[in-house]
């Protein structure tokens, strides 16, 4: 049966049209100035495309930033890899095997996700300074690590709740125990859970930058950093900021092309019941 198009339906393609375009002006000016030489940028001329085209903004931006992007890059991973493993540990512990308290525990825990960074800045220095790691990457990867356990433990622990507590009973009945249970039925299964909780956890270390400046000294700056700085001073030739944003939306970007999918679906995961 074919769909009729009303008025209304037109005027919300319309309405969506006109907010996709808002959305991306912002993309087409950076884009733009990114192409531009330094002496052809100017406000009244911000929004025309160049007639030469400087494409040497993006490979001098990528010179100045190579050490922010491979700092981001050890952070990420790191982070990443420890607040997944660690999150789905807990999920796996707060949902399966369950104990006295373990309910309150787990309310107390996710308050975690609530806590501003900017509330715990300065006792996150303090402690980082007291245990020898700040100034440098282990001592940020830490502090994403922990501030990310609420959110992962949070995921897992609701995806876990939806695998059938026969599978652990009939494992148990085989002589499996806390961690062959794990690695042998929870693990296999949990797939969907570590492409949520992994996009989840790379894009907020990605993007964040309030840590990344304050906690870290300038030779292991993150990419956000390293783009402030790109764009700091009294001169400022705004192609290389704009190439050097581009470069750094590049990585969470294709990596949503890619996984975009997979990660609705790990949200969807268990949300309905058969």
């Amino acid at each position: 049966m074919r769909r009729r198009i009303t008025p209304a339906t037109i005027g919300l393609y319309l309405l969506l049209v006109l907010l996709a375009v808002a959305y991306l002006m912002p993309a087409y000016l950076t884009f733009v100035t990114a192409l531009k030489f330094p002496a052809d940028i100017s406000l009244p001329q911000s929004w025309e495309f160049p007639k030469d085209v400087n494409y040497s903004s993006f490979s001098e931006a990528f010179a100045l930033l190579k050490g922010n992007i491979a700092n981001s890059v050890i952070l990420v991973v790191a982070a990443t890899l420890l607040s997944t493993v660690l999150g789905s540990l807990n999920g796996y512990v707060f949902s399966k095997w369950k104990f006295p308290g373990s309910e309150i525990i787990f309310t107390l825990f996710l308050f975690g996700m609530f806590i501003p960074y900017q509330v715990i800045l300065i006792p996150l220095f303090q402690t980082l300074r007291a245990m020898n790691l700040y100034g440098g990457l282990p001592g940020l990867i830490l502090a994403h690590v922990v501030y990310g356990l609420p959110i992962t433990s949070l995921i897992f622990r609701n995806f876990y709740a939806q695998i059938p507590d026969s599978l652990m009973e009939s494992a148990t009945l085989d002589g499996a125990r806390f961690f062959s249970i794990y690695t042998r039925i929870i693990f296999p299964l949990s797939i969907p859970g570590f492409v949520v909780t992994s996009l989840w956890q790379f894009t907020q270390i990605w993007n964040e930058f309030l840590w990344g400046i304050c906690l870290t000294r300038h030779a292991d700056n993150p990419i956000t950093v390293g783009l402030a700085q790109l764009a700091g001073g009294q001169a400022v030739s705004w192609n290389l900021p704009m190439a050097g944003s581009i470069l750094a939306a590049l990585p969470v970007l294709l990596i949503y092309i890619v996984l975009g999918r997979y990660f609705i679906r790990g949200l969807l995961a268990g949300s309905v019941k058969e």
